[in-house]
Formats: structure tokens, C-alpha cells, sequence
């Protein structure tokens, strides 16, 4: 073998059928074309997710344990993947139980979120889910803004988002994902094939809280769940 790639998309896949590929971020695979299937690839690559759809039940569990009074959720989610219905779907199922109603908000452009944002913003007891996508990074310093203007506490996919001003975040740790892709690279460079290789779900999650921004939304952190996080912003 005297190739290998490590790290991927679509266009990739495009260009060789045959150049072995280790991507160790993936949001969707099957759905992205990247795999035929998690447990046995089929293909020239495989790799990681960077979550498993039920993960979104535990974002809305979160955001109601450092935010109690709200009972109304805009989840942002881009409609274009196949990610974004499938983890609003499941915070849907999780929704009863928290006696929460959600709202989807479509990430298209920035006027549409600010739009969207400002509307749901109109009426009390509200909060917000930002799922993982493409469009969430390209949008973050906007999604964060307009959660600060309007007050609106919200729970994000990963640590960047907090680090920024968000409140809070959970998601999978994504320097566990590239040593354990190392781990594939180097089966693939002593002949294992990669669809062989299941594509693998994260085992290592990390749970950041910024307190600046929980006190000027004025909540009050649960002791127990402060004592949960991996890092605390202060």
C-alpha cells in the first residue's frame, strides 16, 4: 500500500474508489454516502462519529437541569443532512417526559436565523439546541450572539461554542477521535482493509459549562451537574 487518507468527504470519495480513507469526524456516514453501512463499510473508507442520534435526548435533558424553567426548545438543525432530521427526531421522543415543546429552526442563511431566533425569542420560557452540522460552525458566532440578546439559555454540540460565550455544551471529545483513527491508520498500513473496519461510535463525551454566561442569564448551576463537567469557563 502507498497511500492512505487521512480525513474525509464527499469530494474525496469522488476522486478514488480505491486510496484507503480514515475519517476521524463524521456527523452522518450512511447518510453522507461515506459507508454503506456502519458495521461493515463496504467501501474504501471508514471511521468515527462524532455522535449517535440518541445523544440529542441528552441535550434536552441538560439544557432543562442548568435552565428549569424552560419549556420551549428551538432546535437549530440543517435540514440538507440527513443528521439534522434524525437528531430532531429524538429530541422529540425525549420532549414529553421533560414536558418540554420543541420548535425546529432551519439553518439556511443568517438572515433566516436571526429571523427565526427573534421570533421564537417573542415569548417567555424558551431555549435553545444547536445540533452538530457544517452550517452551525459556518453560523456559531451568530447562533451565540443572538442567545445572549435575547436571553435564551442554550446547549451546543461541542466545546468551541462555549469557549465562545455559549452556556453550555456536550459532546464527544474530538482529540479522542483522532487518536483512535491513528489506531485504524495504522491496521490499514499492516493490510486490513476498510471495509472491514466498522465505522465506530465515540466513547469519550465531555460536558463544558461557561459560568460568566450562566450568570448573565441568571441561572444558578445545579451543584451536581458543576461537579459533572470536564471544564467549568469562569
Amino acid at each position: 500500500m502507498q497511500n492512505l487518507i487521512f480525513g474525509t468527504d464527499r469530494a474525496l470519495l469522488q476522486a478514488t474508489r480505491t486510496v484507503p480513507i480514515v475519517f476521524p469526524i463524521a456527523g452522518d456516514p450512511v447518510g453522507a454516502g461515506l459507508v454503506d453501512s456502519l458495521a461493515r463499510p463496504g467501501g474504501n473508507a471508514t471511521g468515527f462519529m462524532i455522535y449517535e442520534f440518541s445523544l440529542a435526548g441528552k441535550w434536552l435533558e441538560l439544557l432543562k437541569q442548568i435552565a428549569p424553567g424552560v419549556t420551549r426548545v428551538a432546535v437549530l438543525r440543517d435540514t440538507a443532512q440527513g443528521a439534522g432530521t434524525s437528531l430532531f427526531a429524538a429530541i422529540q421522543t425525549a420532549a414529553p417526559s421533560l414536558r418540554v415543546e420543541v420548535t425546529p429552526v432551519n439553518l439556511r442563511d443568517a438572515s433566516e436565523i436571526d429571523r427565526a431566533v427573534a421570533d421564537f425569542a417573542r415569548t417567555s420560557n424558551g431555549g435553545l439546541i444547536v445540533t452538530g452540522s457544517a452550517l452551525s460552525n459556518v453560523h456559531h458566532k451568530l447562533i451565540i450572539t443572538l442567545a445572549a440578546r435575547h436571553k435564551l439559555p442554550a446547549i451546543y454540540f461541542e466545546r468551541s461554542f462555549v469557549a465562545g460565550g455559549g452556556l453550555i455544551s456536550y459532546g464527544s471529545d474530538y482529540i479522542d477521535h483522532y487518536r483512535r483513527a491513528a489506531g485504524y491508520v495504522d491496521r490499514i498500513l499492516k493490510g486490513e482493509k476498510p471495509a472491514d473496519l466498522p465505522v465506530q461510535a465515540p466513547t469519550k463525551y465531555e460536558l463544558v459549562i461557561n459560568l460568566k454566561t450562566a450568570k448573565a442569564l441568571r441561572l444558578d448551576v445545579p451543584p451536581a451537574l458543576l461537579a459533572s463537567a470536564d471544564e467549568v469557563i469562569e
